[in-house]
């Protein structure tokens, strides 16, 4: 049903002069130049995602099913899934030990990373000059991969400072690059000591905003540290421990500079990772086909991991 104008509405309208009344297709047009003046300014930055991600993503694709030596374009040679079943045929590296290790190296640098972390922020809350404290810990973000590799590779060596340590207690000396059963483990402490600074600047801002009060009413019950840490601390940190999580284990799954300055994926493979088994595959071997199909399998591994970890922390959310 139609509303009917009242007498003195329709008068207004009647006065009101045809060029005041705001025209539809004025305004469409208006639309239209802002709609193309906004992507006027967003032309640059999609032009940059344009070339430097999707067309290499669409040429990694096409690269992963075809065989190619890195040469001619016109040498590419087209050979379906090849590249895929090679990766996980029988005799093959890729998945034992080279996915196995990068799995290993992830998750000891998330838990090694994350547990000193929170440890080390939840200390740095409770000190004075915190400044100072966080700034130490981060020294280790802004130096190279090279010179903190180079520098953890001479201290491992036999006549190096750890097994000097380890002399001056009584115990003897430990090749620690150079067995394949220590070999990975050692890396892992440099990749966890690396990036824990990053890690405790977010913890302790994850700490400042935790209310106070909180703490208060704890104390006023008469909780303990350890149960205000587990009780209060923890669950309030959920948001900040799920982000150091979720980067640090995608730093671990591409970890490719620190492995090869300390041990070039040696002894055997013991240290060999995907990154590095691509870099190889690509560079060394000059089979890009498998290195790309190598490219995606790690990024289905990246997604699903990460996936993983949303839907953990999510759900413990909802319980707490």
């Amino acid at each position: 049903m139609v509303n009917a104008l009242t007498p003195e509405a329709a008068e207004r309208a009647a006065a009101t002069p045809r060029s005041a009344r705001p025209a539809v297709g004025a305004r469409g047009r208006t639309r239209h130049r802002q709609a193309v003046v906004a992507y006027l300014f967003l032309a640059p930055a999609l032009l940059f995602f344009a070339v430097f991600l999707i067309l290499p993503l669409g040429f990694a694709l096409v690269l992963s099913m075809s065989h190619w030596a890195g040469f001619r374009l016109g040498d590419i040679d087209p050979v379906g899934p090849d590249n895929f079943t090679g990766l996980f045929a029988d005799g093959s590296t890729f998945l034992a030990p080279i996915l196995t290790n990068t799995l290993l190296f992830a998750l000891g640098t998330v838990a090694l990373a994350l547990a000193g972390s929170v440890i080390v922020a939840t200390c740095i809350d409770r000190l004075r000059y915190q400044g100072l404290w966080r700034t130490l810990y981060f020294l280790p973000i802004v130096t190279t991969v090279v010179a903190v590799g180079n520098v953890w590779k001479y201290m491992y060596e036999p006549g190096g400072l750890v097994n000097g340590v380890l002399n001056a207690a009584g115990l003897g000396s430990v090749a620690f690059l150079q067995d394949p059963g220590t070999a990975l483990p050692s890396v892992v402490v440099v990749q966890a000591w690396a990036s824990a600074g990053s890690a405790i600047l977010v913890l302790t801002a994850g700490l400042k905003s935790v209310p106070e009060s909180y703490y208060e009413a704890a104390a006023l019950d008469g909780a303990g540290p350890v149960t205000v840490f587990w009780r209060i601390t923890l669950p309030l940190l959920r948001p900040s421990l799920l982000f150091v999580c979720v980067t640090q284990f995608l730093t671990g799954l591409q970890s490719f500079a620190l492995i090869i300055v300390m041990t070039q994926g040696g002894p055997g493979d013991a240290t060999n990772v995907a990154a590095l088994e691509m870099y190889r595959q690509a560079f060394s071997y000059g089979d890009w086909g498998t290195a790309s199909a190598a490219a995606f399998v790690l990024f289905v591994v990246v997604l699903l991991v990460t996936l993983v970890q949303l839907w953990i922390f999510r759900r413990k959310g909802e319980d707490a």
